[in-house]
């Protein structure tokens, strides 16, 4: 149970009271754990409120204006990153929020098995 990583851009506006369209463009996907096993290390240390609500059978959608944040906490993972594998997931990971941060209207969701 993985939890992917991906970088939605709107599509299309919502009706007045409705919810906007959105299509993924870029995906980091976790089919061996390793975003979720990195995740276990850091959750509740205080240090990366964001990614703690990271729910592996759920979804957290990351909107532009937390994704300075994002970047920060990524920082913190990469402390405990133990293997190149893990360390690389990461950079994958940084690079698609600085997209992020770079586009319009985009989001990025982490979505869980």
């Amino acid at each position: 149970m993985g939890v992917d990583a991906v970088l939605y851009r709107q599509v299309r506006a919502g009706p007045p009271r409705g919810r906007p369209s959105y299509v993924a463009t870029e995906t980091v996907a976790d089919p061996d754990d390793v975003l979720l096993d990195l995740l276990k290390r850091v959750r509740g240390g205080g240090r990366t409120p964001l990614l703690d609500r990271v729910d592996p059978l759920g979804e957290l959608v990351v909107g532009v204006e937390s994704a300075p944040q994002l970047l920060d906490e990524l920082r913190c993972l990469m402390e405990v990153a133990r293997v190149p594998a893990e360390a690389e997931r990461i950079r994958r990971l940084a690079l698609l929020v600085r997209r992020c941060l770079n586009g319009r209207n985009v989001e990025i969701r982490f979505e869980g098995d």
